[in-house]
């Protein structure tokens, strides 16, 4: 058992080599700093990167150490750092293979480790030290690895960003986040397990073993910018900045979503069968017109019959191409032969020396024998190589000026925009979702006032981007895609976010357990496989490490008579209070809410709710989607039976109830609902 004396010498021995950790970063850090001064821009951006980088792990830079049984010693933390020169690091980044250790050995697999100790900084100062013997004679504690670091981190009170769970990762986490799978791997957890967390940091250690990442580009989906936010020193803090973040309405800046669209509506706007209605809309425009063709073109005209130029729209079809780039075939088509017919029609007029014309001669350009007759009589003379054989005027050179001329000219032009008229990805969801359009004339989607209101709803958003996928315009893409509460994306949306990752190469986190969008995923195979195929794996997360076990009593019910063959997290922690509820009125949310003294507390409540709560409490106020993968110390719910009318109502007041580390109180307007009818009464 060390004495008081020996733990004081440890803690000064560590400051020590904090301390030169932090001159070493410091050093760096001024480096970038001249760096940042460079003429060349480009070297200049490379230098402010890093040194954003640099200044990122300023907190924790290093929070481990490993203690071999050859006597050697390693140091973790948020990044490595070497001393010029040499090879082995002062500090090795939690991500380099020697460092997993740290995070997977046991008593039973030590993989050589004789000791752990977890390193407590505040600011650069070193405050606590925590270590673990892994001697296989001594009794195992439990089977948490670093108890003790983790259950002090999930019962400190919470910040209102989310913090990495670097120094604290399980044995099932970091497996999940050394995962190297190519294809897509689905992380399925319930509330608690950190699938959020794990995602990030995988994220983050795919940056450190495929650097090309870093210059493909790296995406960050999620359910809204409050998650985005709140998610948002996560990744800096692991060592990596190059991460774009966006909600999937965010993926289009270039469209501002100003309207909500009735659930009905816009879970008809999320079925694949709009993929289908709008290329059938866009295609449908491709050479529509039926009839003959004529243009007037200096002074002559062309005529060509729909059979003519019905193949100039099938060979443009035929090449696959997007549509506006298929048009510009067509059109190129379409001068050719307009050129051709001029062309012919130029050569059946031969013109005297005295500037008379005899018009003569076959379709082909041969000239017959009545020709040569009356060419004679006008004092034409042909020579002997010109008896025989196409005469032609206009060589290759000229033909290609005149595809010139064509493709300049106004009035081909415009009749070539009639037969196959430029889109705009706007208009087309407008024609065919829109009041005046398709969905007004078919039993496609429930007829509502609000159903095309002004301005664009989110769930407009994907068919706008389909729109301009078969027009042909082009998105930006990237190496690697993180989607987060991925099991309320839509069909639409999941082509949306698919044409972001060419290479397929994602991280999905989800929970079926917590779907709220009845457009959203009732299996992961339902909505990867038309993508991916089988090229994808799901990986579980079992273990809840927020929500104590009083709270998750209370919401089994919920779970189990909702998904009956899915398996709810197990927690790992009790909280010492059970949750509590209470008839009450809007109006007495705010006294309640008064009475929270510690911590972070948020109102979840139903949106027609939200605005009088938010006059009246100045604590968060959110509904159970905009609360997705946030924690809070404590929770209140207000108006359970409200939340339950949805559609998924069931899965709303779950993930409602499971937001809380600590407590949950929850408010009803009437009668309680049945399914919290277990759940004690205040003051009881």
């Amino acid at each position: 058992m060390p004495t008081e004396n020996d733990v004081e010498r440890e803690l000064v021995l560590e400051q020590e080599y904090v301390n030169a950790l932090y001159g070493r970063l410091d050093a760096l850090r001024e480096q970038a700093a001249r760096g940042c001064e460079s003429e060349d821009p480009e070297a200049a951006a490379r230098w402010q990167a890093e040194l954003a980088r640099l200044q990122a792990v300023e907190d924790g830079l290093c929070f481990g150490r490993l203690e071999m049984h050859d006597g050697s010693r390693t140091y973790i933390g948020r990044l490595g750092l070497f001393q010029d020169g040499a090879d082995e690091p002062l500090l090795l980044d939690w991500r380099a293979p020697a460092a997993q250790p740290f995070y997977t050995a046991t008593m039973a697999e030590a993989h050589g480790v004789r000791e752990r100790r977890r390193i407590t900084t505040r600011g650069r100062v070193v405050t606590a030290l925590d270590d673990e013997l892994l001697d296989p004679d001594v009794a195992d504690a439990g089977t948490l690895v670093g108890e003790a670091a983790l259950m002090a981190a999930l019962t400190a009170d919470r910040t209102g960003r989310m913090g990495d769970i670097v120094t604290t990762l399980q044995v099932e986490q970091d497996r999940i986040v050394r995962d190297g799978y190519s294809g897509v791997l689905v992380v399925q957890g319930g509330p608690g397990t950190g699938k959020t967390a794990v995602a990030l940091h995988r994220l983050a250690y795919l940056m450190y073993t495929r650097p090309q990442l870093r210059t493909r580009g790296v995406l960050v989906i999620g359910p809204s910018d409050v998650f985005l936010d709140y998610i948002g020193q996560v990744l800096p803090g692991l060592g990596e900045q190059a991460v774009v973040t966006a909600t999937v309405a965010r993926l289009r800046p270039d469209v501002e979503v100003s309207r909500v669209d009735p659930v009905e509506v816009a879970e008809a706007k999320g079925r694949a069968e709009a993929a289908e209605r709008i290329a059938a809309a866009v295609w449908g425009r491709a050479g529509a017109s039926g009839e003959a063709v004529e243009v007037e073109f200096e002074q002559q005209r062309v005529r060509l019959e729909s059979s003519e130029w019905r193949g100039a729209v099938e060979s443009a079809v035929g090449t696959g191409l997007p549509y506006q780039q298929a048009r510009l075939v067509f059109q190129q088509r379409m001068v050719e032969l307009f050129a051709q017919r001029l062309a012919d029609q130029m050569e059946n007029v031969v013109f005297t020396e005295s500037g008379a014309a005899i018009d003569g001669g076959s379709a082909d350009g041969r000239l017959g024998a009545a020709d040569l007759r009356a060419l004679a009589a006008a004092g034409v003379v042909l020579g002997p190589e010109q008896d025989d054989g196409p005469r032609r005027l206009l060589d290759e050179v000229d033909l290609a000026d005149l595809r010139k001329a064509l493709l300049a000219d106004v009035a081909v032009c415009g009749v070539l925009d009639e037969l196959w008229p430029a889109l705009t990805a706007e208009a087309v969801v407008a024609e065919v979702f829109g009041e005046t359009g398709a969905a007004a004339k078919i039993d496609y989607a429930p007829r509502t006032a609000a159903s095309f209101g002004e301005g664009w709803s989110a769930a407009d958003i994907p068919l706008l981007d389909e729109a301009a996928a078969v027009l042909g315009e082009p998105t930006g893409t990237f190496g690697h895609v993180v989607v987060d509460e991925a099991q309320e994306l839509s069909v639409m949306a999941w082509r949306m976010v698919m044409r972001r990752c060419p290479a397929k190469s994602m991280t999905v986190v989800g929970d079926l357990a917590q779907t709220s969008d009845p457009a959203g995923a009732a299996s992961w195979e339902q909505v990867l496989g038309p993508h991916v195929a089988d090229r994808w794996r799901l990986a579980e997360l079992t273990v809840n490490y927020r929500t104590p076990v009083e709270i998750m009593a209370a919401a089994s019910e919920l779970f189990g008579a909702q998904h009956p063959d899915l398996q709810p997290p197990r927690s790992v922690r009790a909280a010492g209070e059970s949750p509590w509820r209470q008839q009450g009125t809007l109006a007495e949310v705010g006294a309640i809410a008064g009475e929270h003294r510690r911590g972070q507390l948020a109102i979840i409540a139903p949106a027609s709710h939200l605005a009088e709560l938010r006059e009246g409490c100045a604590a968060t106020v959110l509904t159970p989607g905009e609360a997705k993968g946030l924690e809070f110390d404590s929770v209140l719910i207000v108006d359970p039976a409200r939340i339950l009318d949805a559609p998924l109502g069931r899965n709303d007041l779950y993930v409602a109830m499971t937001r809380a580390t600590r407590r949950l109180g929850i408010v009803h307007c009437g009668p309680v609902p049945d399914e919290l009818a277990g759940i004690r009464e205040r003051g009881q």
